[in-house]
């Protein structure tokens, strides 16, 4: 049997990026659709989306919802890999130039409980036969633009009577909450007794993320570590009572890397190509990387690199207070990314203090992201939490060591080269177990002592660019949830 699910996601690889989930929503359907499952996709119509679509046509006219006077869903395919997208069009609501959820000023839309209210309510619609000829079984929905997806499901399985799909939530980062004053709550058409605490209501305001908690068949989140460590106070985001109280609906899966995205013999970002066996490319990668960020040109600095938002929760704030350490002992640090001004001013800082040895460019760019993660020795991957982190995933494939902070799905994903894990040939980064100056600073060293010692190194680099990590084994456990509610 045949099982069709609909994914519901804000953004996908390659039509609209701006963090991990747009890899995932671009990765994951494709590798279902390769097992025997049914997958199409549903977006908001941003400009990005509607502009690389190809055969777009009408499915339905849906006329004036959440103040967008014409509202219609249509359907198109994604060019690179045939993958059938659905895309609400919304002009008032989605077609604005730049980011999707910010407008010129960093601010969010004053308007995006309504933009991705309308986003879930065509979810639940999918599952009534808004599209004829197809309907799914599955509602898919990811982060907090999708939570609402199973609350209008909910509340239109109780309206008719009857079951009309199930449907499973995945949270990508429980710190994105996506929540709105109580008053919006007359907008989203939803049932009195959905805004209580048993139900969209929190603490006094309402959470798209708690919508998809509460209401969804099933919970997954993007690693086995942080499955655990949202059900705690520390991490669980004033959530951790609901994610405790479902529990027995929670699983973490881990991630995927897309490997025809990010493989270092064809990645067509790169002029230089290399493999594990040949590792010659490798070290034109890294001169090429010196150059472009005018760099001292020696090839026997460790050079540390970083693409990153630039943000508290990336653990960059302690990564800054590390550069002496980098300096004193002759390494580089490469930092490419954007986010909080006091962090990129802390980091333009350091550059400016050792020009020959610090390089930062804010900003975000695919290329420069491939040529920074071809071209390290180390990706330094810090951060506070992470409920997955895809960087670490490609620096190991690329064979740029990653040094990781000991949580979620880094911990899950990274080897620690202490002594014992290089005797048992498992090392295959650098893992600081306490967020504190004295933990990364050891990591660093290690990383420094494991350079000095070149065939340990290269053991190390062959053994990370080994690892799988490829959607497979994510795919086939998404499936067996989707027989299981089935």
């Amino acid at each position: 049997m045949t099982i069709r699910a609909l994914h519901v996601a804000s953004e996908l690889y390659p039509l609209l990026k701006t963090g991990g989930l747009a890899d995932v929503a671009g990765a994951l359907p494709p590798a279902l659709i390769e097992r025997g499952a049914d997958v199409r996709v549903l977006l908001p119509g941003f400009p990005s989306v509607a502009a690389g679509l190809t055969d777009v046509r009408t499915v339905a006219q849906l006329g004036r919802h959440f103040d967008a006077p014409d509202v219609t869903l249509e359907q198109g395919t994604l060019p690179s890999n045939g993958l059938t997208v659905y895309m609400i069009r919304a002009k008032t609501l989605y077609d604005r130039p730049g980011n999707p959820y910010l407008n010129d000023e960093h601010v969010p839309y004053g308007d995006n409980a309504q933009r991705f209210a309308l986003l879930g309510w065509v979810a639940a619609k999918m599952a009534q036969q808004l599209d004829p000829a197809w309907s799914p079984q599955i509602i898919h929905a990811h982060d907090w633009h999708a939570g609402l997806a199973p609350a209008y499901l909910k509340a239109a399985e109780r309206e008719q009577g009857r079951a009309l799909a199930h449907s499973i939530f995945t949270v990508h980062n429980l710190a994105y909450q996506g929540v709105f004053p109580a008053h919006q709550f007359g907008q989203l058409g939803l049932p009195d007794d959905f805004f209580s605490v048993y139900g969209i209501e929190f603490y006094g305001q309402l959470s798209f993320l708690k919508a998809g908690l509460y209401y969804s068949d099933r919970i997954t989140t993007v690693s086995p570590a942080y499955a655990r460590e949202i059900q705690t106070l520390a991490q669980g985001g004033g959530l951790d009572g609901l994610l405790r109280h479902r529990s027995h609906d929670l699983s973490g899966i881990l991630n995927g890397v897309d490997y025809t995205v990010w493989n270092p013999t064809s990645d067509a970002l790169l002029d230089n190509h290399y493999s594990v066996t040949r590792l010659a490319g490798k070290i034109a990668c890294k001169e090429a990387l010196q150059k472009r960020f005018g760099l001292t040109q020696k090839n026997d600095a460790l050079l540390f690199g970083v693409v990153s938002r630039l943000t508290e929760q990336k653990g960059l704030d302690l990564l800054l207070e590390a550069v002496p350490e980098i300096v004193k002992r002759g390494g580089q640090l490469v930092v490419f990314g954007t986010g909080d001004p006091a962090l990129e001013n802390g980091l333009k800082r350091a550059a400016q203090t050792h020009p020959h040895s610090v390089a930062v460019e804010l900003g975000f760019d695919e290329t420069l992201a491939h040529t920074i993660v071809a071209g390290s020795d180390v990706i330094a991957v810090p951060s506070r939490f992470e409920p997955c982190g895809l960087t670490q995933l490609y620096a190991l494939a690329y064979g740029s060591l990653p040094l990781v902070h000991c949580v979620g799905g880094l911990a899950d994903t990274v080897v620690d080269a202490s002594l014992e894990n290089l005797a048992d040939e498992i090392a295959t980064g650098f893992v600081f177990e306490r967020f504190e100056l004295k933990g990364i600073a050891a990591a660093i060293r290690r990383a420094f002592a494991l350079y000095g010692r070149r065939t340990d190194w290269k053991a190390t680099q062959r053994r990370a660019m080994r690892q799988d990590f490829g959607w497979g084994a994510s795919a086939e456990r998404y499936l067996a949830l989707y027989r299981e509610l089935v």
